[in-house]
C-alpha cells in the first residue's frame, strides 16, 4: 500500500461570498488522492471549492486519564476551528437540513445540470454507499436538474409529527401507514445517546483548547444542558410549508417583492449587468435550510462520478501530514465496518491523509492511534474492499439517473430498517391523485427556483451556444409548470421572457461553442455524526419489515436486495436524460414569433397579476377585439403626421431617468413589475416588427400594416413607462419607422388590391387582443395611430411613407444615435430619395392626366397644374439630396432622369391651339422645357459617367435624351414657327437636333431597345430627306444649293431604305420611303429636256420602285396571318370576338388604312412610270435592240394588266398582283433583287 501525492487544500475566507472561484488550480497533482489495496485502485479526487474555516491549527493531545465527561472553560462557545461541529454533536442541527442540496447549488450554479452528477450532503452520500452494509433505514428525497441529481435527507418521522400538529402531508402519512408501516410510532432516543453526544462535543473542545483546564460544572446544570440538547433534538427542524396560505408563502418563504432579479439577457433599460443573477432568498432565510451552510464545499471525483459535497467535519494539523481528522471511540466497542467506511469516505471527500483515534473508556481518555487514511479499509474487524464501494457508488447513481427522470419532480428512495428491498416513489404524481389536498410539497418552490436559476445561468453564459436551448427550455417549462402564478409572479414572468428570448428573432448565427471546465462548482462537507448513530437506529427504530409488500405498484423502481448493488454494472444507466428536450427550430418565421409572443402574453398576465392596485385600469372584456381603425384623411393629413411622430424626439433622453409617479396600472417604478414589463413590451414589438417584415415579402401588406402598428403600439406603451429611451432601443424605433414607410408605400402603389388589405387588416388573433389590453394597462396606444392607419387615398399613405422616414432620419441625425446608427441612417436615406421620386412621379403623373383630359381643347395652363409641377419638382430635387448624402449616383441619374419627364410634360402643357382647336405653332415656352429636359438628361448621363457603372439605367436615359431631341426637332418641324423664324433657321435648327438625337441613337449595342434605335434612325433619316427634297422642289436662285440639298435627299432616303428594310415590322415606311423617292426622281425628270436623260431617270425610278417588292412581301404575310386569325375554328362561333380580334389586329400590327392609301399612290405611279418608259422607248429616232424591244415588250405587257385590274378586290389580292408585276420587271433590275436579297 502507499499514498501517491497527497496533500489538503483548503480555502478559507474571513467573509462568506460562496460565488468565490478557487484560486488554486484542480488540475494539479496535489489534488488527487489514490488509494491501492492490493490489485484493486481506486480513484479519488477532492479540490475545496470553499471553506470557511481557518487554517488547520494543531490539535492539542489530551493527557491520559483525563475526564471527558467533566466540561472544559471553552466549552459551547462558538469556535472557527470546529465552525458547526460543536452543536452538531450535541444535536441543535444534528439532521441534514431538508434543502442542504439547494442551498449549494445556489451558491455553485455553474456545476448544476452538466457538471455534476450529484449534489448533496456528505453524510447522505455515506448513507447510500453504506445501503449494502447497513440495516438501517434509507430516506431521502431526490431531484433531477439536468443531469445531476440534488439528495436531500427525507426525515420521515420528523415529517409525521409536523404532519400531526399541522395537518400537511397527511396524504403521504396514509400511504406510508398502508403501504409500508400499518403500526408506525416514533421512539425517542436513550439518555445514554445523548451522553455520547456530550462527550464527543467536549472531546472537541478539549482538543482545541491549549491548556486543557477543566472547569467544574454542577450536575444539575450539566442535566439540564444536555436535556435541553435533547429537546433541540426534538424540534421540528423541518422548514414551513411553502404554500401553507398566501399571507404565509410570501411571507416565509420569499421575501417582499420576491427577490428574484429579473432575468435580463441583453437588457437595453437602465438596470446595471450585476443584478442580472436571480436572487431568490435573503440572508435571513437560514431557517428554511435554503442556505449553504456548510463549513466546506468540495468537489469530489470518485472514480468517474462527479459529486459536489458539503461536509462539516473539523479538520486540524499536526503529524507528519498538514492535515488530520480526530475521532473519539469507546475502547470497549470494535469498529465495525460501518465505522471504517465512514471515516474512509469523510477522509476522502475532505482530501485529508491521516486518521487520528483517541480511544476513552467511560469518558476517560486511554490512549491515541494514527491510522493512515488508504489503511483504514484494512483496519481488524472493519475490513471491506474499495471496489466494492466504487461499485456500489456507480450502481446506484445509474439507478436514479435512470429512474429519477422528471424534472421538477420529487422522488422518494426509502429502504426500510432490516430490508433489502430500496423502492423510488414519485411524490409529485402522489400527490397529484390526492385530489382533495394538492401542492403540499414542499420541495416545489426550491426545485423550480433552483430551475430557473440553472436556466438563467445558462443563458448568460458568454460562450454558451444555442445547441443547449434545448435544455433551457426545458428547464423552464418544468419550472413554470411546478409555481403557482398567484404566489410568484415573478419567477413565472422572467421565466416565460426568457423563454421568448431563447427565440433568437434576428437569425444572428451560433456562437461557436467552447469546452468550459468546471466553474464554481463548490461543496461543503458536513460533519460526520458518529456511526453509533447508525447502530442505534437499527436497534430502535420501528420500521416494520414484515408486511412490507414485494410488489408495490406505487414504486417507480424497486432494488429487489441490496446485493445487487456490490454486483460491477449491475445497473447501467441507459436512460436519455431528455428524450424530447430538443429545441424546437422552425423556419416558419410566423410560427417562431407567436411562440415569442404567447410566451410574452404569459409573462405579461404574470406581471398584471401581482399588480395590486386596479383602480384605474380601463375597463376591458379581453374577448372583445380592440379595432385597429382606418380613416379616410383630409388634405392636412401629412401635417397631423408629422406632429404626432415628432413627439417621438420628446421623449429621447437619458436612459438613467427614471419616473418618479406610478405608471397608469399603478406600478411603481424601479419594481421587478417595471423592470419585466420594459423587456417583455420591447419584446413583443421585436417579435411583431419580424411578423411585418415577413408579411411585407410575402406581399401581404395589409397584414403586414398590422404588425406593424401593434409593434409601435408595443414601442408606445414601452415609452410610457420607461425615463428615457436607450440608445439600442432608439434603433430599433428607427427600424419600425422605416418597415411602416416601406408597407404604406408598397400599399400606396398597390391600391387596386385594397379591399383584400383591408381584411387582412381589420383580423386579430386572440392573442394580439390579449396583448394589446396588457399594453391598454399602461398606455392608450395612439401615438402612431395616424402613421399606421389604412387609409384609401394613395397620396396620404405617401405622406404618411415619407414623415415615418424623416422620423427615422430625425432620431438617426439625433445626438444621441448620431455616433451609433450610421449604416441604418444610409439605409433610411436611400428610402427617403425613394419615397420622394415615388411622390415627384405620382404628382407627375396627376398632372399628365390632368393635361390628357383637355387634350384638343384649346387651354391654358391651370394653376393646379403648376401647383403639381412644383410639388413634383420639389420632391425629386429633396431625393437628389438624399441620394447625393449616400453618394448613390445611379439613383441619382434616376431622379434627373424624372426632372426631364417632368420638364417634357410641361413643355406639353404649353402647346398652343388656334381657334378651331388644331395644332399652332411651336412656342417658346416648349422650347424652354425641352431644352431643360436635355439639360437634365445630360447631367443624369454625367452623374452616371459610362455605361459600365449601370448598363441599364444609361441605356434609359440615353434613349430618353434620344427622345425628347427627336420630339424637338419634329415639332420644329412639323409646326415651324414661321412667324417667328425664317425658313431656313428652322431647317438648320431641325436638322441640328435630329443629328443629335441621332448621335444618341445606339445601333452596335444589341439590346432591347435596338430595333428602336434602328426604326429611330430610319425614321430621322426619312423625315431629313424629306425635309431636303421639300427644299429640293421650292428652291429657286442658287443652283449650287439646290443640287447640294438633292444630294442630301438622295443620301438621307438611300440610309432610311437600307435601315427600314433591316427591320421586319416596319412595310409601310419602307413603302412611303420608297415612293417619296420615286416622286423625288420624277420630278428631277420633269426638269430634264434630254430624252435620253429623261430615260435612264426613269429606269432608275423603276429599280426604286421595284425595291417596294420587299414592302409587299412583309404586308402580303401580315394580311395572311390575320386572315388565318380570323378564319381560325375555334373562334368561328364567336362572330362578336372575331370583329373585335380583327380590329385590333388591324391596329396592333398592320395599319391596313395607311397600306390602302400607299397603295393609291403606289399604283398611279407605277403606271405613269411604264407609261413613260413605252413613250421614251418607243419616241426614239435609233432603232431598237432585239433586247429593248423585248424590255419594252414586258413593260407594256405590265402597263396593260396594271390598267386591266380590279379595283374593288380584296386589298391581299392587289397587293398580289403588285407582287406578280413587279416579280416580270425582276429580271431587268438585278440591282433590285440584290437589295431585296440583302
Amino acid at each position: 500500500m502507499s499514498v501517491v501525492n497527497m496533500s489538503f487544500q483548503d480555502k478559507k475566507t474571513d467573509s462568506d461570498p460562496r460565488h468565490e472561484e478557487d484560486q488554486s488550480s484542480p488540475a494539479t497533482e496535489d489534488n488527487k488522492q489514490v488509494i491501492c489495496l492490493g490489485n484493486n485502485e481506486v480513484k479519488s479526487r477532492a479540490v475545496v471549492k470553499y471553506s470557511a474555516a481557518p487554517p488547520p491549527s494543531s490539535y492539542a493531545l489530551l493527557q491520559e486519564k483525563t475526564d471527558l465527561k467533566l466540561p472544559p472553560a471553552n466549552w459551547l462557545r462558538e469556535n472557527a476551528q470546529l465552525g458547526t461541529a460543536g452543536t452538531t454533536v450535541l444535536g441543535s442541527s444534528r439532521k441534514s437540513k431538508p434543502f442542504s442540496s439547494f442551498g449549494m447549488a445556489y451558491d455553485f450554479i455553474d456545476s448544476v445540470g452538466d457538471d455534476v452528477d450529484v449534489v448533496s450532503d456528505s453524510e447522505n452520500i455515506k448513507k447510500l454507499l453504506k445501503i449494502p452494509y447497513s440495516k438501517s433505514h434509507v430516506s431521502m428525497a431526490v431531484h433531477r436538474v439536468g443531469s445531476t441529481l440534488l439528495l436531500d435527507e427525507l426525515d420521515i418521522q420528523e415529517l409525521f409529527m409536523r404532519s400531526s400538529q399541522t395537518g400537511d402531508w397527511t396524504w403521504l402519512k396514509e400511504f406510508y401507514q398502508r403501504l409500508i408501516d400499518q403500526k408506525w410510532q416514533r421512539k425517542k432516543k436513550s439518555k445514554e445517546h445523548w451522553n455520547e453526544k456530550a462527550i464527543l462535543s467536549k472531546f472537541l473542545y478539549y482538543s482545541i483548547n491549549s491548556d486543557g483546564t477543566a472547569v467544574p460544572v454542577p450536575s444539575d446544570t450539566e442535566q439540564a444542558g444536555e436535556e435541553g440538547c435533547g429537546t433541540a433534538a426534538e424540534g421540528p427542524s423541518w422548514p414551513a410549508t411553502f404554500n401553507s396560505s398566501n399571507t404565509e408563502s410570501e411571507e416565509s418563504a420569499i421575501p417582499k417583492e420576491e427577490q428574484v432579479d429579473t432575468y435580463a439577457l441583453g437588457h437595453v433599460s437602465s438596470v446595471p449587468k450585476e443584478q442580472n443573477l436571480p436572487t431568490l432568498f435573503n440572508e435571513g432565510e437560514n431557517s428554511q435550510g435554503l442556505r449553504n451552510d456548510f463549513v466546506r464545499n468540495i468537489l469530489w471525483t470518485f472514480e468517474d462520478i462527479h459529486m459536489l459535497v458539503g461536509s462539516n467535519m473539523p479538520i486540524f494539523g499536526g503529524g507528519r501530514y498538514p492535515a488530520v481528522s480526530l475521532r473519539l471511540r469507546d475502547n470497549n466497542k470494535p469498529i465495525n465496518v460501518l465505522t471504517g467506511i465512514d471515516y474512509w469516505l469523510d477522509n476522502l471527500m475532505c482530501n485529508v491523509p491521516e486518521l487520528v483515534m483517541c480511544f476513552h473508556v467511560n469518558g476517560i481518555v486511554q490512549k491515541y492511534e494514527m491510522i493512515k487514511t488508504e489503511d483504514i479499509p484494512n483496519l481488524e474487524n472493519s475490513t471491506f474492499s474499495t471496489r466494492v464501494v466504487r461499485d456500489i457508488a456507480q450502481n446506484i447513481l445509474s439507478f436514479l439517473k435512470s429512474n429519477c427522470t422528471k424534472e421538477g419532480h420529487t422522488y422518494w428512495l426509502f429502504k426500510a430498517s432490516g430490508s433489502d428491498i430500496v423502492k423510488l416513489y414519485d411524490l409529485t404524481t402522489l400527490c397529484e391523485e390526492a385530489a382533495e389536498e394538492k401542492c403540499q410539497n414542499p420541495f416545489t418552490l426550491p426545485v423550480a427556483v433552483l430551475l430557473y436559476k440553472v436556466a438563467s445561468n445558462m443563458m448568460l453564459k458568454k460562450s454558451q451556444n444555442r445547441k443547449n436551448y434545448g435544455t433551457i427550455r426545458t428547464l423552464l417549462l418544468n419550472c413554470i409548470k411546478l409555481l403557482d402564478e398567484e404566489r410568484h409572479p415573478q419567477i413565472i414572468a422572467s421565466a416565460h421572457y426568457m423563454l421568448a428570448e431563447l427565440f433568437q428573432l434576428d437569425d444572428a448565427s451560433e456562437d461557436e461553442r467552447n469546452g468550459e471546465s468546471l466553474r464554481g462548482g463548490g461543496s461543503e462537507d458536513s460533519y460526520s455524526d458518529e456511526e453509533e448513530d447508525e447502530e442505534e437506529e437499527d436497534e430502535s427504530c420501528s420500521y416494520s419489515t414484515s408486511s412490507e409488500p414485494q410488489n408495490d405498484s406505487k414504486a417507480v423502481a424497486i432494488i429487489k436486495s441490496v446485493g445487487e448493488l456490490s454486483v460491477p454494472e449491475k445497473y447501467k444507466s441507459t436512460h436519455q436524460i431528455r428524450p424530447n428536450c430538443a429545441f424546437p427550430v422552425s423556419q416558419d418565421k410566423e410560427e417562431k414569433c407567436r411562440l415569442v409572443l404567447s410566451y410574452v402574453l404569459k409573462g405579461l398576465k404574470a406581471v398584471d397579476s401581482s399588480i395590486k392596485k386596479e383602480s384605474d385600469l380601463p375597463a376591458a372584456d379581453p374577448s372583445t377585439p380592440i379595432p385597429l381603425k382606418y380613416e379616410e384623411r383630409s388634405q392636412n393629413g401629412g401635417r397631423d403626421v408629422e406632429k404626432e411622430i415628432a413627439l417621438l424626439l420628446d421623449r429621447v433622453g437619458p436612459c438613467n431617468e427614471e419616473l418618479k409617479v406610478p405608471t397608469r396600472s399603478g406600478m411603481l417604478p424601479g419594481t421587478w413589475q417595471h423592470r419585466m414589463k420594459l423587456q417583455l413590451f420591447l419584446k413583443a414589438s421585436k417579435a411583431y416588427y419580424v411578423l411585418s417584415d415577413a408579411a411585407t415579402n410575402l406581399l401581404k401588406y395589409g397584414r403586414a400594416l398590422r404588425y406593424i402598428k401593434l409593434a409601435l403600439q408595443c414601442h408606445d406603451a414601452y415609452c410610457s413607462i420607461s425615463g428615457g429611451l436607450h440608445p439600442q432601443v432608439l434603433l430599433f424605433h428607427c427600424q419600425c419607422l422605416s418597415l411602416c414607410g416601406d408597407v404604406q408605400l408598397m400599399l400606396a402603389q398597390n391600391a387596386s388590391n385594397r379591399a383584400a388589405y383591408l381584411e387582412e387588416y381589420n383580423y386579430q388573433t386572440k392573442d394580439d387582443q390579449e396583448i394589446l389590453h396588457c399594453l391598454h394597462r399602461e398606455s392608450s396606444c395612439q401615438a402612431f395611430s395616424m402613421a399606421t392607419d389604412l387609409a384609401s387615398d394613395p397620396e396620404y399613405q405617401l405622406i404618411v411613407s415619407s414623415k415615418c422616414y424623416e422620423a427615422a432620419h430625425d432620431l438617426l441625425t439625433s445626438g444621441v444615435l448620431k455616433d451609433l446608427g450610421q449604416e441604418q441612417l444610409a439605409q433610411v436615406l436611400k428610402r427617403l430619395g425613394n419615397i420622394r421620386n415615388e411622390m415627384g412621379v405620382f404628382y407627375m403623373n396627376q398632372a399628365a392626366a390632368m393635361q390628357a383630359e383637355k387634350q384638343g381643347v384649346r387651354r391654358s395652363v391651370s394653376v393646379a397644374e403648376q401647383e403639381l409641377w412644383k410639388k413634383s419638382f420639389s420632391c425629386f430635387e429633396k431625393g437628389m439630396q438624399d441620394f447625393n448624402a449616400i453618394s448613390d449616383s445611379v439613383n441619382t441619374a434616376l431622379l434627373l432622369c424624372n426632372i426631364g419627364r417632368l420638364m417634357r410634360i410641361c413643355a406639353q402643357a404649353h402647346c398652343v391651339m388656334t381657334s378651331d382647336n388644331s395644332r399652332g405653332e411651336f412656342s417658346p415656352e416648349e422650347t424652354l422645357y425641352y431644352n431643360k429636359a436635355i439639360d437634365y438628361y445630360q447631367r443624369a448621363l454625367k452623374s452616371l459617367g459610362c455605361r459600365e457603372s449601370h448598363s441599364a439605367v444609361w441605356d434609359s436615359v440615353n434613349w430618353e435624351l434620344s427622345t425628347t431631341y427627336f420630339t424637338l426637332a419634329t415639332l420644329l418641324q412639323d409646326y415651324a414657327p414661321l412667324s417667328r423664324k425664317a425658313q431656313e433657321q428652322i431647317e438648320r435648327e431641325v436638322t441640328e437636333t435630329m443629328m443629335k438625337s441621332l448621335r444618341y441613337c445606339d445601333l452596335q449595342t444589341e439590346s432591347a431597345r435596338q430595333p428602336l434605335y434602328q426604326y429611330r434612325a430610319a425614321t430621322i433619316h426619312h423625315r431629313l430627306a424629306s425635309m431636303y427634297h421639300s427644299c429640293y422642289r421650292n428652291q429657286v436662285g442658287d443652283e449650287s444649293v439646290r443640287k447640294q440639298h438633292k444630294a442630301l435627299a438622295e443620301q438621307h432616303y438611300s440610309k432610311a431604305v437600307r435601315l427600314f428594310i433591316s427591320l421586319s415590322d416596319a412595310p409601310c415606311e419602307l413603302l412611303r420611303t420608297l415612293l417619296e423617292r420615286v416622286a423625288f426622281a420624277e420630278f428631277t425628270m420633269a426638269g430634264q429636256n434630254s430624252s435620253a436623260v429623261k430615260l435612264k431617270t426613269l429606269t432608275g425610278a423603276l429599280e426604286i420602285m421595284c425595291e417596294t417588292r420587299h414592302a409587299f412581301k412583309l404586308i402580303h404575310k401580315e394580311l395572311l396571318e390575320q386572315q388565318e386569325k380570323i378564319l381560325t375554328p375555334e373562334d368561328s362561333d364567336k362572330p362578336e370576338e372575331l370583329h373585335e380580334a380583327s380590329d385590333s389586329s388591324s391596329s396592333s400590327e398592320l395599319n391596313t388604312e395607311e397600306v390602302m392609301k400607299l397603295t393609291g399612290v403606289f399604283e398611279p405611279s407605277f403606271s405613269f412610270l411604264l407609261l413613260q418608259l413605252v413613250k421614251l422607248s418607243t419616241a426614239s429616232k435609233r432603232k431598237l435592240s432585239g433586247k429593248e424591244e423585248e424590255q419594252v415588250k414586258i413593260y407594256k405587257n405590265v402597263y396593260s394588266r396594271l390598267l386591266r385590274a380590279e379595283k374593288s378586290v380584296p386589298l391581299i389580292q392587289r397587293v398580289s398582283l403588285f407582287m406578280e408585276l413587279l416579280d416580270q420587271l425582276k429580271p431587268q433590275t438585278a440591282s433590285d433583287e440584290a437589295r431585296s436579297s440583302s
